[in-house]
């Protein structure tokens, strides 16, 4: 899968490449992982540096430090490369064969065609001023900060360290002369700031002689750069953020529009006419009326018939109600009911007609109600019983 995958779509990928070659050196198939390298450094689309550092430390894990100086020989023949591969040559030979000599030699043979990047420079500084040959180290001071190579501004961090240098290990007279040659150099971009850049003298890491208020007033350069290296929560900060929202405060912003007058709007596909004033949309209901509506049946299951709300209301206020209060049992007058309409009212309470010994028809007990005039029923049954 590793072969499909750095064949086909992912082969430009160094991290699948160096898991490739973990995964055979765990195999113990080393010249499988040199073709897995070889391969990987002759792909033209990519910056070859960290592979070829990967490479050197796989071959001094598996073949020691000589067959790591060949893969250093190979990359040195790559006009690809940045100087990141021999600090890494040289901390190798340094950490692994425990001689200066090599890395010095590396260092020198970089600073041939890296001294122009102060990035290295500080890598190379960095590497001289802990073997603790001080003679050594101020030589190179000197070389790169009189070479001409770097601009001003980027001969800036260097003169820090060589200042820092003096402070740990030189005397007064070293210090001073460093700081004369420093402001020399920038000449009217620290004219009148001796204060602050007194504070480089007897500043430790993250640790100022004074304030961080009194440091930003003093005009100490880049103090707010180093306390955020650090990590530190520091008063400058706050300071910073209450300037920044007073100034915010104060400044004329935009006309905003007024939310409290705007009207809800919910899309529908078609809304009934003059239901919202903008085209397209309706009110939406309360959130207690939305859930009944969605418990109740659609409006499309009734088909009426439907009441005309207008002519309803209309009605009722036109309507006379009686000054005195009419009692009606169940609702309604029995004195104006027609017979027909008794007959029914009595089926429908249960009541049960007893059959009359004069004329043979059934009566009520409770009430004497005359037949209705039309009962065909009724008239039948008088035909059969006349003779």
């Amino acid at each position: 899968m590793y072969e499909r995958a750095t064949t086909t779509v992912l082969k430009n990928s160094m991290l699948l490449f160096f898991a490739y070659a973990d995964f055979e050196e765990g195999r113990l198939k080393y010249e499988k992982v040199h073709t897995i390298y070889r391969r990987c450094v002759e792909i033209q689309d990519i910056d070859p540096t960290l592979i070829y550092i990967q490479y050197m430390r796989f071959a001094r894990r598996a073949e020691g430090i000589k067959s790591a100086r060949l893969v250093f020989k190979m990359a040195r023949e790559d006009t690809r490369i940045k100087y990141h591969v021999y600090v890494a040559a040289a901390l190798m030979e340094y950490y692994c064969s425990k001689d200066s000599t090599i890395a010095l030699k590396i260092f020198e043979l970089a600073f041939k065609k890296f001294g122009h990047q102060v990035e290295f420079q500080r890598e190379y500084l960095n590497f001289i001023s802990h073997l603790n040959e001080d003679n050594n180290t101020r030589v190179l001071f000197e070389r790169v900060l009189t070479a001409g190579q770097l601009s001003t501004e980027k001969s800036l961090d260097i003169w820090n360290k060589f200042l820092e240098f003096e402070v740990n290990i030189g005397d007064l007279a070293s210090i001073t002369k460093v700081e004369k040659r420093r402001a020399q150099a920038f000449g009217s971009e620290f004219e009148g700031k001796e204060t602050a850049l007194l504070i480089d003298r007897y500043k430790y890491l993250d640790l100022y002689p004074c304030q961080v208020t009194e440091l930003k007033a003093i005009g100490h350069k880049d103090v707010v750069k180093q306390i955020a290296a650090v990590g530190a929560v520091t008063e400058i900060e706050v300071a910073n953020t209450a300037v920044e929202a007073e100034e915010e405060a104060k400044k004329s912003k935009y006309p905003m529009p007024d939310t409290l007058q705007m009207l809800p709007f919910k899309p529908r596909l078609n809304p009934p006419p003059d239901s919202h004033p903008v085209p397209g949309g309706i009110f939406p209901a309360p959130p207690i009326a939305t859930e009944l509506l969605s418990r109740i049946p659609p409006p499309f299951c009734f088909g009426g018939p439907f009441v005309i709300i207008d002519k309803f209301i209309e009605h009722m206020m036109a309507l006379k109600l009686p000054d005195d209060i009419v009692a009606f049992e169940n609702g309604f007058d029995q004195k104006n009911v027609d017979s027909g309409t008794q007959l029914s009212i009595d089926i429908a309470l249960g009541r049960k007609r007893k059959l009359d010994s004069t004329t043979g028809d059934e009566s009520d007990d409770d009430l004497a109600v005359a037949p209705p005039s039309n009962d065909i029923y009724r008239q039948r049954q008088q035909k059969k019983v006349k003779p």
